[in-house]
């Protein structure tokens, strides 16, 4: 097995649970690579450091899966880029703290596809349910405990 310097890669544009990441890094001494289109403020952290990539399709995604590895722990709610990176051996968790796995990123991508294709389709469907306090401290027990397993 590839041991390689554990880090969380964070698909950082439209994440959630940014500040929750930060405590948790600085808490087990991680870095963490916040990679987005556009600059936003991070924290003046020697762990924490930005990455802003072109606005180009994919730029953000193209990054983080290039340097996925069995190191990092990526944060993503993108179902695309989580396949991407689990194929690299990575960690990845959803901003709700549900965690993408082998198992289940098929069925993922399968869902994904039907809800496109209805609203393809011109019918009305709901999103996502609305970020709520438990999906925050679901997130910060699994990142914990991501990093846990990583560091081993």
């Amino acid at each position: 097995m590839i041991h390689t310097t554990p880090r969380i890669l964070v698909d950082g544009d439209a994440c959630p649970v940014k500040e929750e990441i930060y405590k948790v890094a600085y808490r087990r001494a991680v870095p963490v690579i916040v990679v987005s289109n556009s600059p936003f403020r991070i924290p003046q952290h020697p762990l924490v450091s930005r990455v802003v990539v072109s606005d180009g399709f994919d730029a953000a995604d193209d990054w983080i899966a290039e340097r996925a590895d069995a190191g990092a722990v990526v944060v993503t709610a993108d179902i695309l880029l989580a396949d991407r990176c689990l194929k690299a051996g990575a960690t990845v968790l959803a901003p709700t703290g549900k965690p993408f796995t082998a198992s289940s990123i098929g069925g993922a991508i399968a869902t994904r596809a039907i809800m496109a294709d209805l609203r393809a389709g011109g019918d009305v469907i709901g999103g996502p349910a609305p970020f709520a306090k438990a999906d925050r401290s679901r997130f910060l027990q699994a990142l914990d405990t991501a990093l846990v397993k990583r560091a081993r």
